[in-house]
């Protein structure tokens, strides 16, 4: 594995970004973006995302163009093609608040043109299985809880349709003419509601500062952003016919929240109480 990895000079780059898991840097020839994972972070994760980047390019998805894996020498990534004169959506809604309307009904569209793709489940993860893995390798998770998570699974058919896998307005760029898809790496095959399970749960229930830190946005523009974005994607105005789909996300929200924690902090440390709230609130016994 390491042999893939080609190892950069970052005196040779800028850096622009700072996310949760990894930092972005630009190429000072202004035609590559390099994207390093946190040291914490095994080169298992960046060889990982890089193959799945490559299989969304390959599908003819808007994304930028992979092209290489890297490595500073401690941490791991992977460059991609820069899109010059981009910006995320957020980032111009926090600077142009007029747009969030706009901008949310035309994110709904780029959604659903996702969840409409077919996906190539020989290349692709069937999220379901990538929940179930996580789920049981949360080692302080007690067991009465995985089951209610299994049972819940269950009921889950096996979609072979694309999933973004971290849906939410952030990770959509513009340069004006194209808009493209960004942070791929969790792509997987579904039904959409593991999608919009998390986009309502970061569009609604975030703190105010990780807000600010992931979106550049506050909490009541996510939930008028929500708004915007559900009316276009379930074809309706009605808070009644609104409500009950948002309804069906709950569990999905439970089940993809354990998965992600369990996935970040590698199975281990000790479970939160708001964790098991959520599991008692949206798949209880």
């Amino acid at each position: 594995m390491s042999e893939e990895l080609q190892r950069i000079n970052l005196d040779d780059y800028v850096q622009t970004g700072e996310g949760g898991t990894a930092l972005t840097y630009n190429h000072k020839d202004g035609k590559t973006l390099a994207k390093l994972f946190m040291p914490s972070m095994a080169a298992d994760t960046a060889v990982r995302e890089f193959h799945i980047n490559q299989v969304v390019y390959e599908s003819g998805l808007p994304t930028p163009k992979p092209i290489r894996l890297i490595t500073d020498g401690t941490r791991f990534g992977a460059e991609y093609e820069l899109i010059n004169n981009k910006r995320s959506f957020t980032r111009i809604i926090s600077q142009e608040p007029d747009q969030l309307v706009p901008l949310s009904e035309r994110f709904a569209v780029l959604a659903k043109q996702i969840h409409q793709t077919p996906a190539d489940t020989t290349r692709l993860p069937d999220m379901r299985e990538l929940v179930s893995t996580w789920v049981d390798r949360r080692e302080q998770l007690p067991d009465t809880y995985k089951a209610r998570i299994h049972r819940f699974l269950d009921t889950v058919p096996s979609t072979p349709t694309c999933l973004h896998g971290d849906l939410h307005i952030g990770n959509i760029i513009t340069d004006g003419s194209r808009d493209l898809w960004i942070d791929v790496g969790d792509f997987a095959y579904g039904v959409p509601q593991w999608d919009l399970g998390m986009m309502y749960y970061s569009s609604n229930f975030m703190s105010e500062e990780r807000c600010d830190n992931i979106f550049h946005l506050n909490n009541a523009t996510l939930r008028e952003h929500w708004k915007a974005f559900a009316s276009v994607y379930f074809g309706t105005d009605s808070q009644e016919e609104l409500d009950a789909e948002v309804k069906k996300l709950h569990p999905f929200i439970a089940a993809k929240v354990t998965f992600l924690i369990s996935k970040l902090t590698d199975g281990k440390g000790p479970v939160s109480e708001g964790i098991l709230k959520l599991i008692d609130k949206y798949l209880p016994e």
